[in-house]
């Protein structure tokens, strides 16, 4: 098994999933099958794969939307049977925001749910949306709003929470590479301002590098599990041009063409085992017709 130790110092581990299986209803073959992986508080882990490999799948099993098939997954030392507010996910679709509520509404909804007094939520809702760059954004709707602004938004709607871990599904994808680096950037530092832990789903892997104190790469579905976990031992604040940072790319994007060629290689002998077994069963049935 991988050393699933980050390579910067955290706290304990808050997030462990242990033989996971998940597979849909009726669906022979799982999405997911003898997934391990162990990730500490405070952490800032990305997760790497081929296309379809059931990246998305493992953020839903952590958030709660779905349930395991098989395994153990906890956070806190607590088993997931669905969702709660000890954890929090940021899509990448604008949608997620309400559009009949302005941008500090948004951020306050989760503490006025939680009974938080007025005056303590617009104040919490301030202090994120001041932390995410939107101070003087604050009163406008979601439609007056640009793409990363509404991505600040979720971001600050999630951290006023306050959630043990935060998830995110590839959050900036849908956002042009300026606006995508900005928000990189910002992250980092959100991160290393609040020290909280985060789950983050891509499939870029400048990104991964220039995010992760860890990465973790899954092998091509179905049946697919963390099959290695890099750590990326380059300083802090990073950029694409740094020593190293080439090395690191190329090192992730050949594990992961290693995934993929691998993934290839299981399904043509699957299928061709199949084949086999259905030239006996026609077999079998022909010698018995004969009988």
């Amino acid at each position: 098994m991988n050393d699933q130790r980050p390579a910067t110092a955290h706290g304990g581990p808050i997030l462990l999933a242990e033989n996971i299986t998940f597979a849909y209803a009726k669906q022979a073959t799982p999405v997911l099958e003898n997934l391990d992986l162990s990730i500490q508080e405070g952490e800032f882990f990305c997760l790497l794969g081929p296309s379809g490999c059931g990246k998305t799948s493992v953020l839903n099993l952590i958030a709660g939307f779905q349930q395991v098939t098989g395994g153990r997954l906890t956070l806190a030392g607590q088993p997931i049977t669905g969702p709660g507010v000890d954890r929090a996910v940021v899509f990448q679709g604008e949608d997620a925001l309400f559009s009949w509520l302005r941008a500090i509404d948004n951020v306050a909804f989760g503490p006025k749910m939680k009974g938080m007094s007025r005056h303590e939520r617009y104040e919490t809702a301030r202090k994120y949306l001041n932390l995410v760059h939107l101070s003087g954004q604050e009163y406008k709707y979601p439609s007056e709003l640009s793409g990363g602004m509404k991505q600040r938004v979720q971001i600050a709607r999630v951290l006023a929470n306050d959630p043990k871990i935060m998830l995110m599904d590839e959050p900036f994808g849908a956002l042009d590479a300026q606006t995508r680096g900005k928000l990189q950037d910002e992250l980092v530092e959100i991160w290393r301002a609040t020290q909280k832990t985060i789950v983050f789903i891509t499939h870029d892997i400048a990104e991964a590098v220039l995010l992760g104190d860890r990465v973790g790469i899954m092998s091509k579905g179905p049946s697919s599990r963390i099959a290695t976990i890099i750590p990326i031992d380059l300083p802090r604040p990073r950029r694409r041009g740094y020593a190293g940072f080439g090395d690191m790319w190329e090192k992730i994007n050949a594990l992961i063409d290693g995934e993929e060629a691998a993934g290839d290689d299981r399904a043509s002998n699957d299928g061709a085992a199949a084949k086999i077994s259905l030239v006996h069963r026609h077999e079998g049935h022909a010698e018995l017709v004969r009988k």
